[in-house]
This record gives structure tokens, C-alpha cells and sequence, in this order.
């Protein structure tokens, strides 16, 4: 991927996914790990995430960022400006992680369904197992009538965009480990 000249570069985790910078994930992030450092409205928190944007964009000759780096630059910024003990508090977990599940039913083929759900389940526990706790899944629509094989929605469709809201509330409320989860279906 190419991180064009205006924009941030990409975030990679460890396991080599990349994500998009998002402002408002950083700021969370930063309003969570103060919060629980005993700043429950901290006054820097828009300062701190302005700064690592700007920082961000000045990198803007390297396409991607080691989420790693993005934080310890969050914890050593946060260290310099004089509160270390917001540090062992700041831990961001990957940005929030957008499916397109038309993009899956497309690799599936139309009117595999097995196939769907089992790409699906494993996209996303891989999300899962990085710590993503935000997951925005959409197009289930076009999602819907593709496996169905058609392009106008039609009553046959609704058993199936059911199955695949349940199937992912099943999925994911099996994850009792996970400690926060916000989850979009669109």
C-alpha cells in the first residue's frame, strides 16, 4: 500500500495487518489511560493526539508505522511533557477495523454460503485474536442478495441477513475473554 503525500501512513501490527490512523481511536485511547491514571478529564488529551497526528503526517515518506513505535512515540511524549504515570495505563489496541462483507461473499462466490460463513468466522477471530475492539461490519445488503443471486432485495433475503446477524452475535459472544467489543453491522 501506498500512503499518499497528504495522508498518514498505514499502521501495522504485529501480525502484519494494517490499519488506518484514526484520530478519534487515539484520542480514546489517551482519554482511557489518563482516566485510569486518575485524570478523568484530562486537559492535554487534544494537544497529546493532535501532536502525534502532526508527527504522523511529517512521515509522510514512509508509508507504513509500526503500531509499536506509534506507541512508545505516544509514551515517550507523554513522559517528556511531564506525566510518566499515564504511561503504564496507555494501551491502544488496534484501530477500529472496518469488513466489507460483500468483499467476503465475493471471494466465497454467489450462492456459497458455507463457504461465506467460514471465511467470515475466520476473518473474524484473526480481528479478535489482535485485540481489535471495534469492528464495523458493512454492506450487508449487497452482501445478502449477492449470495443470494440477485440484484433486487426480495423476501428471500431476509432469512439469510438474520442468519448472518446471529451468526456473528453466536461468534462473537463466544468471546467472553474480550474485555470491550463495539460492533457495527450495516
Amino acid at each position: 500500500m501506498v500512503a499518499f503525500k497528504e495522508e498518514f501512513p498505514y499502521l501495522r501490527c504485529d501480525s502484519g495487518q494494517l490499519f488506518e490512523f484514526n484520530r478519534d481511536w487515539l484520542h480514546d485511547a489517551i482519554t482511557r489511560a489518563a482516566s485510569d491514571a486518575g485524570y478523568p478529564s484530562w486537559w492535554l488529551t487534544d494537544h497529546v493526539t493532535e501532536s502525534i497526528a502532526f508527527y504522523l503526517r511529517l512521515r509522510n515518506d514512509e508509508s507504513v508505522v509500526a503500531f509499536s513505535q506509534l506507541s512508545q512515540t505516544v509514551r515517550h511524549i507523554l513522559k517528556v511533557i511531564g506525566y510518566k504515570e499515564i504511561v503504564p495505563h496507555f494501551k491502544p489496541t488496534p484501530p477500529p477495523v472496518s469488513i466489507c462483507l460483500l468483499e467476503i461473499a465475493l471471494e466465497a462466490g454467489a450462492g456459497y454460503e458455507l463457504a461465506f460463513f467460514d471465511l467470515l468466522e475466520k476473518r473474524v477471530t484473526a480481528l479478535l485474536d489482535m485485540g481489535a475492539e471495534t469492528l464495523q461490519l458493512r454492506s450487508l445488503g449487497a452482501c445478502v442478495k449477492h449470495l443470494r443471486g440477485t440484484k433486487i432485495w426480495t423476501r428471500q433475503c431476509d432469512p439469510l441477513r438474520e442468519e448472518i446477524a446471529c451468526f456473528l452475535r453466536e461468534k462473537l459472544s463466544l468471546r467472553g475473554e474480550v474485555e470491550r467489543l463495539d460492533c457495527s453491522l450495516r
